[in-house]
């Protein structure tokens, strides 16, 4: 079981782009409240843009998905662009099953900060 807090989550704002690096597992006993962090960065950030970066999700189930394709939706009724970015082989699978490339712009970018 994988709490939120096992989830790290950070984030970085350049110019109007609000960037979400997730590094942990993004499952059922996870999603909620990370959703809910990404939301309120949302909120307070008032970005032109959310990228997701998964470059350091070793594991994500059909909640994580979720989290995604609901990120997508709000992000598209506010009129924010959305994208993700870095997913790991296990992690694209899943997007690519998913088909998740037909709304949601996934690309493969320069290494994450450390």
């Amino acid at each position: 079981m994988t709490t939120a807090s096992e989830t790290a989550l950070k984030s970085a704002v350049r110019g109007r782009t609000l960037t979400v690096y997730l590094d942990g597992e993004i499952d059922h006993h996870s999603a909620r409240e990370i959703r809910s962090r990404i939301d309120t960065k949302v909120f307070i950030q008032r970005p032109d843009e959310l990228i997701l970066d998964l470059s350091r999700v070793g594991f994500m189930d059909s909640s994580g998905l979720g989290l995604i394709l609901g990120r997508y939706a709000k992000t598209a009724e506010l009129g924010i662009r959305f994208k993700v970015v870095n997913p790991t082989p296990e992690v694209r699978r899943i997007l690519d099953l998913a088909g998740v490339e037909r709304l949601i712009r996934i690309e493969t970018a320069s290494p994450r900060p450390v």
